[in-house]
């Protein structure tokens, strides 16, 4: 039996990068995809430094939109509105997954040292505050190391991606001296794990697309 899955998206650009992992992992299965994109619910993120209540309306919206639609299951893959997905979980009768919980689910079970990077502010609490959470409801002891790459995120809009991978790798080398496991808050810092030498990969480094893909192919 065909099953249909939303993906929700703050970015048009990651449109392209959760298409081919849905061709990559989950091709054997009878599945229609459908998106939903609003830019605007991470730029009023940004803008506001936090969550408003407005866009978790929003956002709330578009998922009981997606349920209406056909929806068998939801995935919100912007991890900055994350409390917005857990919020709507109520108010829906399907599945509403916030794609960055499974990566949280591994990274607990990965090590009791855990760091947490980001380039933005609105993303680096909210992950972390998840990362908190999942240990408590697996009973597990752990201490987080959360770091911004201050600066890369506005090297990205200024069209400079090398400066952003830059400090996100220097970032990532010295983080990676104090934890067992590295959590990526932000799904478009996974490009620059993939273009470090794989000597420098000293410890596991989780990113939140292709976790919660591998989450998706098992339970669908």
């Amino acid at each position: 039996m065909s099953k249909t899955l939303a993906l929700i998206h703050t970015s048009a650009t990651l449109v392209p990068l959760f298409e081919d992992l849905v061709k990559e992992y989950l091709s054997h299965i009878d599945l229609k995809v459908f998106t939903i994109v609003d830019d605007s619910l991470i730029k009023n993120t940004i803008a506001k430094n936090k969550l408003t209540a407005n866009t978790q309306k929003r956002l709330i919206n578009y998922i009981i939109s997606a349920e209406e639609a056909g929806a068998d299951y939801i995935m919100v893959t912007c991890s900055s509105v994350g409390p917005a997905v857990e919020m709507a979980e109520k108010l829906v009768s399907v599945p509403v997954l916030r794609v960055d919980l499974p990566m949280a689910d591994q990274a607990v079970n990965s090590g009791s040292k855990i760091g947490v990077l980001a380039t933005l502010p609105t993303t680096l609490a909210p992950t972390t505050d998840l990362v908190k959470r999942r240990a408590i409801a697996l009973d597990k002891q752990i201490e987080i190391n959360a770091k911004l790459c201050t600066g890369a995120f506005e090297a990205l809009m200024r069209g400079e991606p090398q400066t952003h991978d830059e400090i996100v790798a220097k970032a990532l080398l010295e983080l990676a001296q104090s934890v067992d496991v590295i959590v990526l808050a932000q799904a478009s810092m996974a490009r620059v794990v993939n273009q470090l030498d794989e000597q420098l990969k000293t410890v596991p480094i989780l990113g939140s697309p292709v976790i919660a893909m591998n989450y998706l192919a098992n339970i669908l």
